[in-house]
């Protein structure tokens, strides 16, 4: 079943990005000319594909929120995988924090080295 709706929901995500695709970007739907009033004039074609749209994409969310359900049904009473967690025995009680480490002090250049001269200037 979850598998079905999965594939459903690819092809319905297809379908919108396709019909998305068609209209114009001014709203227009596909811009077919012929009479004004026809199903397949200009207002006709983007009152069919704003319809198709909005169907789709409740379509979509629908779907989305079921297999969305069905996920957590399905997986909601597993546990943890805890296999590869070191067993506690050997570890000490209680570590205390390592006060932090004070600076460093800077190196000395080594006595042949040549650019030991160029730090100074």
């Amino acid at each position: 079943m979850f598998l079905f709706l999965t594939v459903l929901q690819a092809l319905i995500a297809a379908a919108l990005v396709g019909v998305i695709l068609i209209q114009k970007s001014e709203g227009g739907g596909l811009g077919v000319g012929g009479s004004p009033t026809g199903f397949m004039s200009a207002r006709g074609a983007a009152d069919f594909l704003t319809r198709l749209t909005s169907g789709l994409t409740v379509a979509f969310v629908v779907l989305s929120i079921i297999l969305a359900a069905l996920a957590v049904k399905a997986g909601g009473g597993e546990k943890v995988d805890t296999s590869l967690v070191r067993p506690a025995a050997n570890a000490p009680a209680a570590q205390a924090v390592p006060a932090p480490a004070a600076p460093a002090a800077p190196a000395k250049p080594a006595a042949n080295d040549p650019l030991a001269g160029a730090l100074k200037k």
